[in-house]
């Protein structure tokens, strides 16, 4: 489903949560969402979802609004970061009535889910703990099979253990069925090599949109001797540095090749430092 973004913004009283942003998601593919707290991704989401209305612009899937449109919005699933659930129903009926919404659910991965996750369905919401609530909010995430899936900071509560395992599942069942994934996270590097393309918003603007692999090999890790390394970057477009017992690194923008033939050692730049960099700039 192609997603329009078209002069988007949304005021809460003079203070604009987005700000006139406009990109294009075209393709099935894993999104990353990013920015600081505050840079309004949130409020993205909520009107992607249609479950919010905006000031001004507007969001198209495939042309038409998704605010209260229902056939639209069986197609989208949006799993916050907590309150996704009625807090007096169970397990049980959380799963059956998003098996009336969402015309593709998969009850078998559903129950499979549960299992993977040791929820007793007949557990109330307001009896789960927190990581119990985001792991429901992931089954229905993955469950619903929706062509637009949403996740965003999905996982509070969940151990390494079992933000592994969600991240390993919504790989495999992306590889057998691929959909639009947009995933808004702050643990940027577990999660940042899933990614195929990366939007950045910063206080309520795009500050970027890229494919990943293009963002990944943007930058450079160098490391060296602290002589050789400052020697090396002086006129380079430095994000940051870093020195220990007469090492250094540094990373760079570009110059992969020249720093190899230097003796450098050169390494990738995670996404997380990108991000914290492109948002800390004058004018990013």
């Amino acid at each position: 489903m192609k997603i329009e973004v078209k002069n988007l913004t949304k005021k809460y009283g003079n203070k604009k949560a987005l700000d006139s942003i406009s990109f294009t998601l075209e393709e099935p593919k894993i999104y990353g969402l990013l920015g600081r707290n505050g840079a309004g991704k949130t409020t993205f989401m909520e009107i992607l979802a249609g479950q919010m209305i905006e000031t001004s612009g507007e969001i198209l899937i495939d042309g038409n609004k998704p605010f209260d449109n229902q056939r639209l919005t069986e197609s989208i699933c949006l799993i916050k970061e907590g309150n996704n659930f009625k807090k007096d129903l169970s397990i049980k009926n959380v799963l059956k009535i998003s098996s009336f919404f969402y015309p593709k659910w998969d009850q078998e991965l559903a129950e499979t889910l549960v299992t993977e996750y040791n929820l007793d369905p007949k557990l109330k919401v307001k009896a789960l703990s927190k990581g119990m609530e985001s792991a429901l909010g992931i089954i229905v995430g993955l469950a619903s099979k929706a062509p637009i899936t949403v996740f965003d900071e999905p996982y509070i509560g969940l151990d390494a253990a079992a933000r592994k395992k969600f991240y390993d599942i919504l790989l495999r069942e992306y590889e057998e069925e691929p959909r639009t994934i947009i995933f808004s996270t702050h643990l940027i590097d577990e999660v940042s090599l899933m990614f195929e393309e990366v939007i950045i918003l910063q206080e309520g603007k795009l500050a970027l949109q890229e494919d990943a692999d293009v963002l990944r090999n943007s930058a450079c890790a160098l490391s060296g001797t602290i002589d050789q390394v400052e020697g090396f970057i002086k006129d380079k477009e430095v994000i940051t540095t870093k020195k220990l017992a007469g090492m250094m690194t540094a990373y760079v923008f570009g110059h992969y090749e020249a720093a190899k033939v230097e003796g450098l050692s050169v390494e990738g730049v995670p996404i997380q430092e990108l991000m914290i960099y492109l948002t800390e700039r004058k004018g990013a």
